[in-house]
């Protein structure tokens, strides 16, 4: 494993290490939130913690959370990026996005292709060879063996 010198990264955007790989991120100046790339194309909106985004929503949303953040990170590395409407989870790219509802838990699952199935509301074409899915979570069983490989194919088309 390689370390990163530090006269090698962009002195003007500031740079993390990420966690075990030393994947060197981007930190937005203005909302102080880390992404894959520099200049990453976002919304500036001030980052919170995954406590602050489930604050005052029914307990089983927040387990809901850490049954997806669980599974994904027997995978591998996983980057956390809390902000006001929810978790955007990201391996390189983003894998899928949590976010509370009033009486449920929605769930953005970006894949490398259209899936068929009844439990996905929505699909968004969001770029060549990315499509969100949007499904509709109620309950921890929701995270069941078909959803544990749906965020598995995610992961990998996102690393």
């Amino acid at each position: 494993m390689s370390i990163i010198h530090p006269n090698l990264l962009d002195n003007v955007a500031r740079v993390t290490l990420w966690d075990h790989g030393l994947v060197p991120r981007w930190r937005c100046p203005a909302c102080d939130r880390e992404f894959s790339r520099a200049n990453q194309s976002h919304v500036c909106v001030p980052g919170n913690t995954v406590d602050e985004s489930f604050a005052g929503r029914p307990p089983v949303q927040r387990e809901i959370y850490e049954a997806i953040i669980g599974y994904l990170r027997t995978l591998g590395l996983v980057y956390v990026d809390a902000v006001r409407v929810g978790v955007f989870l990201s391996h390189v790219d983003k894998v899928a996005e949590v976010r509370p509802k009033v009486r449920s838990v929605g769930l953005w699952l970006m894949m490398p292709r259209e899936l068929d199935d009844p439990r996905i509301g929505r699909r968004d074409r969001v770029s060549t060879g990315r499509v969100a899915h949007y499904l509709t979570l109620t309950s921890v069983s929701d995270v069941d063996n078909q959803l544990c490989d749906w965020l598995g194919e995610a992961y990998d088309a996102a690393g």
